[in-house]
């Protein structure tokens, strides 16, 4: 190693003595912060899945189900990535892998953006959910194992400064990417009202007759105002004009992040082999004993040899699916649930607040609980996670249910609340799990050990949304075969220029919603949009239940696993 790679290894930023160790955590905050934008990754789904209809998604948009699914292969790789970079973290120190990180995570929104303005999903995928993931599983890494040897008297609250950043995330992203998409946002071709243009449905698509001929066009109603990036008029736009703003959004977010993310990685420092906190009394074998923490170390890989590894595993991946697919697809949940029952109330603003909401408890339940833990131990605090989130997540199916009946403003209130806990709760698992691993595992491999048990994020980024979107797809299906049952079929037929024996076909090409079934339904029928999501709920709460045996299965590692002085003293000196 030479050149200015030789000035970023560990061995050049050993902090001098007196040095102040609260200089680290903003550094690591700022790294964080950026990463963390992944979580309002769901601010970009209105506009994906129109990037061409603009005002209303066309047949050749990306569907929901295809966008949410970059989301996850960013999360993915952010485990993945993080579990082969452990060891390296280990040699290499933190300012070089937030100096890559930077460069992945930056270049992942550049090249995402060009496959949106190219409209190649591949490129998507390939940019924010390869490169991009990549990014995030470095820089998630890099801060965590830092600030553990930066505060061994406050293990919890240090991870949970660092993790807190990465919760707090889309506090910052979400209002910035509303605000980016709608600069850089441009309105379609208005052709006018329904009445006033000659509509033609062929193969479940919508047409215009111009003097130039069919065009395709997209048909706005009633419903889909509201849902519209910027509202405009109901009726008939000309589809692949105008721009979502999508592509510049990404451009701009790219060259922001990665500036941000690399002054900050060439502010890390590393505290000097034997370093303590002045003052520092360590804990004694009496509570070490009564919070399950050892002051011995278990080398990184023979921490895959445990039991416990595999069972901190199951911990964080079900706690972690349980709430990231309800993160990916957030904004739409809540104008699904909430944007037809009470539409004067949720609108587009206020489901990007809610998004912004989000990460807020998530990023104050990460500091919350994580120093909590500090107290009350890390099983304790995770035993709680599970039991109230099983039956939070079981109250949702009921508050939906009562919003189709009872469009009132308490069941938004309720419904609120309930999610918020939720996310409290998350963020408090991600900011807890390299703590406990610390307590189990010892500080030494701290860093390489959490690296590998974030292949667990990488699996609940998989199984999370595709357990949500596939579910909701059931259930969608189902309710819009239901209303079909309930409409005239004259009067469907007018409405979308094709008979009902046509419904999958004009659903799958987004000609029929719930919302214009809803239009022609008979008085008095009840919305099923609210109760698109009951049956995923129930999953959730399952998957609670299997991770808190998990957690109650956690036992202090066996003395064969841990470390001799000597050889600790030899990885020293490596």
């Amino acid at each position: 190693m030479s050149g200015n790679l030789h000035a970023l290894h560990k061995s050049h930023i050993v902090a001098k003595d007196g040095f102040n160790r609260w200089k680290v955590p903003p550094a690591a905050i700022a790294i964080h912060l950026c990463i963390g934008s992944v979580y309002s990754w769901s601010i970009f789904n209105p506009a994906l899945i129109r990037s061409i209809g603009v005002a209303a998604p066309a047949p050749e948009d990306w569907a929901l189900s295809s966008v949410v699914w970059i989301f996850s292969v960013a999360i993915a790789f952010l485990g993945l990535s993080a579990a082969f970079a452990g060891k390296w973290l280990e040699k290499v120190g933190p300012r070089m892998v937030g100096v890559v990180a930077a460069c992945c995570w930056g270049g992942g929104f550049l090249v995402g953006g060009l496959g949106i303005l190219t409209h190649q999903l591949w490129l998507l995928y390939l940019g924010y959910g390869v490169l991009g993931g990549c990014g995030l599983g470095l820089g998630y890494v890099s801060p965590v194992s830092t600030l553990i040897r930066w505060f061994p008297d406050r293990r919890g609250m240090a991870t949970g400064m660092a993790i807190m950043g990465f919760g707090g995330g889309a506090m910052i992203g979400a209002p910035l990417k509303e605000f980016l998409i709608k600069t850089f946002y441009k309105a379609p071709e208005y052709l006018g009202s329904v009445a006033s243009n000659n509509l033609i449905t062929e193969a479940g698509r919508r047409f215009v007759e111009t003097a130039d001929g069919l065009k395709e066009v997209v048909v706005v109603t009633a419903s889909d105002v509201h849902s519209m990036i910027r509202p405009g008029p109901e009726g008939v736009y000309l589809a692949g004009t105008g721009d979502v703003g999508i592509s510049g959004a990404f451009f701009t977010l790219g060259v922001i992040y990665f500036i941000v993310m690399l002054i900050a990685a060439f502010a890390f420092r590393v505290p000097a082999e034997g370093w303590a906190p002045k003052g520092w009394t360590p804990p004694s074998d009496e509570e070490l004993t009564r919070k399950m923490r050892t002051v011995k170390h278990v080398h990184i890989d023979q921490a895959l040899r445990t039991p416990q590894f595999y069972l901190l595993w199951v911990v964080l991946c079900f706690n972690v699916t349980a709430g990231i697919g309800v993160l990916g697809v957030a904004k739409t949940m809540m104008n699904e649930i909430f944007g037809t029952a009470l539409p004067g109330v949720v609108d587009g603003a206020f489901a990007a607040t809610y998004v912004m909401m989000i990460s807020v408890f998530n990023m104050c339940g990460r500091f919350f609980w994580a120093s909590i833990s500090d107290f009350i131990g890390r099983k304790v605090t995770y035993t709680i996670f599970f039991v109230l989130g099983m039956a939070l997540y079981l109250s949702i199916p009921f508050t939906a249910a009562q919003i189709s009946v009872d469009p009132a403003v308490t069941w938004l209130v309720v419904f609120y609340a309930v999610t918020m806990t939720i996310f409290t709760m998350y963020g408090g698992g991600f900011a807890t799990i390299p703590a406990y691993l610390a307590d189990i595992f010892g500080t030494k491999f701290v860093g390489g050990i959490h690296g590998r048990l974030l292949t667990a994020w990488s699996a609940a980024g998989i199984l999370g949304p595709m357990a949500i979107t596939s579910l909701r797809e059931m259930s969608l299906k189902d309710a819009v075969h239901d209303l079909v049952k309930t409409v005239d079929p004259q009067a469907f037929a007018q409405k979308f220029g094709a008979g009902v024996e046509q419904i999958d076909l004009l659903l799958a090409e987004k000609t029929v919603t719930i919302g214009k079934l809803m239009e022609i339904a008979p008085e008095g029928t009840i919305d099923p949009t609210s109760t698109l999501y009951n049956t995923t709920m129930f999953c959730m709460a399952g998957l609670l239940f299997i991770a808190l045996l998990a957690n109650l299965s956690v036992r202090p590692c066996h003395d064969k696993h841990y470390m001799d002085e000597k050889d600790v003293l030899i990885e020293a000196a490596e």
